[in-house]
C-alpha cells in the first residue's frame, strides 16, 4: 500500500505510521510525495502522542518502481490526485483527501490542534482501508 500526499511530510507519513501499526506485518506500506517537503516535527510529534513513531521516516518522490510495487495507491489530498502519474490497471486507486495541517497560520494551540485533527481523520481513513482490503479477501 502506498500513501500519497504533497509533500510526504505529514499526511502520508502518518497514513503510513497508521498503517504499520493497524495492519501489523499484513501489508507492506510506503508513503511518498509529489515534491519534497521533509519532516515536519508537529506531525512527528502529534503522531508520538498516540504512541506511534514517525521520526524516522524521510519525505520520498514517488517513482514509477513504487507504483509498480503498490497494489494499492491512496491519495490524501488532491494535489497528489492530480498530479499522480498514470498507474497500471491492477492497482486499486483511492483518493482520500484531507486539508493540509501544515498550511494552518496561528497560535501553537491552533496548530497543534489541527495536526491532532489531521491525525485522527487520517486514522479513520486508514481504517477504512485496511477494512476494504480485508473484505476483498
Amino acid at each position: 500500500m502506498l500513501f500519497l500526499c504533497t509533500g510526504n511530510a505529514c499526511r502520508s507519513q502518518m497514513a503510513e505510521g497508521w498503517a504499520k501499526e493497524l495492519a501489523s506485518d499484513l501489508i507492506k506500506i510506503k508513503s511518498a510525495c509529489i515534491e519534497i517537503h521533509g519532516k515536519n516535527q508537529y506531525a512527528i510529534n502529534t503522531m508520538a502522542e498516540v504512541g506511534i513513531d514517525i521520526s524516522a521516516q524521510e519525505s520520498i518522490r514517488v517513482n514509477g518502481e513504487m507504483l509498480e510495487w503498490s497494489d494499492v495507491l491512496v491519495t490524501l489530498c488532491d494535489n497528489a490526485e492530480e498530479q499522480c502519474p498514470v498507474v497500471n490497471a491492477h492497482i486499486v486507486k483511492l483518493h482520500l483527501p484531507i486539508a493540509d495541517p501544515a498550511k494552518i497560520k496561528g497560535t501553537e494551540k491552533e496548530i497543534l490542534a489541527e495536526f491532532c485533527e489531521a491525525r485522527d481523520k487520517i486514522k479513520s481513513r486508514v481504517e477504512y482501508v485496511l477494512e476494504k482490503i480485508a473484505a476483498s479477501h
